[in-house]
């Protein structure tokens, strides 16, 4: 029993010391070990040596307006076409100040694009084929094109010095289009009703894009253009998916 109450003496006593020994912050002397943030200090490769400088946007969520070019003409859709890009990057600096630096990671892409006027309807031989309205129908509600990918995300960034840093992100995408789907809602008498479409061979596979941000630290203006067409066959509407929007920088 007395070894007992001992052992417990012992680690209070140890307990006590080391909180004591920790960092304050109040100390000339004092040297913080504390790295804030998670793979602050990392390059991808090894760790940074202390007294390396931060590194941005590593995690980084684009909301997006999506909208398509070619075939179909830009900005004649609904407001409601929104996508979420979500991208996991290393920061690699090229520069001792770190004003330039290679980013590449992992990147989830979500887009839906919402109109009134072009119905997507694979036939028989699994080719979509649109179909143009002169308006809408009274009964319907809504018209979507969307789909998920993930790819690999290549930038070169620069920014200016400091915490408060103008940035600058040219860059590009190689990934593959995981699914792909159209939908139609319309109201009914008894509420609505839905056909959808998904699963089909018509959509490409691959999806390879150019990107652009301009901002200042954790905000940015974000543009992107897919060069694959959204359907691979020739008979297919020849479009091509266009991203807008803002860019939020978590860390």
């Amino acid at each position: 029993m007395k070894l007992l109450q001992y052992l417990i003496i012992f680690l209070l006593s140890f307990s006590s010391l080391t909180v004591a020994a920790q960092y304050d912050g109040e100390g000339v002397d004092e040297i913080s070990r504390f790295r804030p943030g998670s793979l602050w200090f990392y390059s991808g490769l090894i760790p940074f040596k202390e007294g390396k400088l931060r590194k941005y946007d590593r995690l980084m969520v684009d909301l997006t307006y999506n909208d398509w070019m070619g075939d179909l003409k830009p900005f004649n859709n609904q407001w409601g076409s929104i996508g979420v890009n979500t991208s996991f990057m290393w920061d690699i600096p090229m520069t001792e100040k770190n004003t330039a630096s290679f980013g590449i990671g992992l990147s989830h892409s979500f887009f839906r694009i919402s109109n009134k006027y072009h119905s997507f309807t694979p036939d028989a031989s699994n080719t979509f084929t649109v179909h143009q309205e002169g308006g809408s129908t009274p009964e319907l509600k809504h018209r979507y094109l969307g789909g998920n990918s993930l790819s690999v995300p290549i930038e070169f960034r620069f920014r200016t010095k400091g915490w408060k840093h103008f940035k600058v992100h040219i860059g590009g995408k190689v990934g593959y289009q995981l699914d792909a789907f159209a939908k139609n809602v319309y109201k009914d008498e008894f509420g609505k009703s839905v056909e959808k479409y998904r699963n089909f061979s018509d959509v490409s596979r691959l999806i390879y894009s150019a990107h652009l941000r301009i901002g200042i630290r954790n905000w940015a203006l974000f543009g992107s253009y897919n060069f694959n067409k959204i359907f691979k066959n020739d008979q297919s509407p020849n479009i091509h998916l266009l991203q807008m929007g803002l860019t939020l920088s978590l860390f």
